[in-house]
């Protein structure tokens, strides 16, 4: 399968190494319905459509469910295209639920789709208080996830690490919940 192709948007997260480590594991690990939660680009979704899930891609930011929805035809794949704040006006279950947060660690405002707030934790952790209600039972998420914000503790309770990287300054994970 090849990898989709992305526009670049003014102002949207645009695919670099963490987009591309997940982007990995959902070619090999999603199926069935299929939520790219803070979508932006729209690639983890695209990815999951071209192999033939059916998608709902969501993104508190209208522009990056704008350019999701226009990535998406560009790659000749269709889904729901929701604006919303992790969880809120996402409706169902999911067999896959794919997360690409922000995850830096900031005491200051810097770019939304980086900014994890201070711990860089703030949206990973309203996401994993949410996940389980949109999961199917036999339903897996996949959470990128950072060594700047301590992914560890997710590990200690259960979360499995499937794939890992180095790049720079940090380590790269996707985390697999159950």
């Amino acid at each position: 399968m090849a990898d989709p192709t992305i526009g670049d948007h003014d102002g949207v997260y645009f695919p670099r190494e963490d987009s591309y480590l997940l982007a990995e594991v959902v070619k090999s690990l999603a199926r069935g319905k299929v939520l790219d939660l803070g979508t932006g680009s729209g690639i983890q979704g695209i990815t999951a459509a071209l192999k033939g899930c059916d998608v709902t891609f969501a993104d508190i930011d209208p522009k990056a469910v704008a350019a999701a929805k226009q990535n998406a035809k560009g790659n000749g794949v269709t889904g729901r295209f929701v604006v919303s704040d992790l969880f809120a006006r996402v409706e169902g279950r999911f067999d896959t639920i794919v997360f690409n947060p922000p995850y830096l660690p900031s005491s200051k405002k810097i770019v939304a789709s980086l900014d994890g707030g201070i711990k860089g934790r703030e949206l990973i952790d309203r996401f994993l208080e949410g996940y389980k209600g949109h999961l199917e039972p036999n339903g897996v998420a996949l959470l990128l996830e950072s060594s700047l914000n301590g992914y560890e503790k997710e590990v200690r309770v259960g979360a499995k690490v499937i794939k890992r990287a180095h790049y720079f300054f940090e380590d790269l994970v996707v985390l697999e919940l159950r």
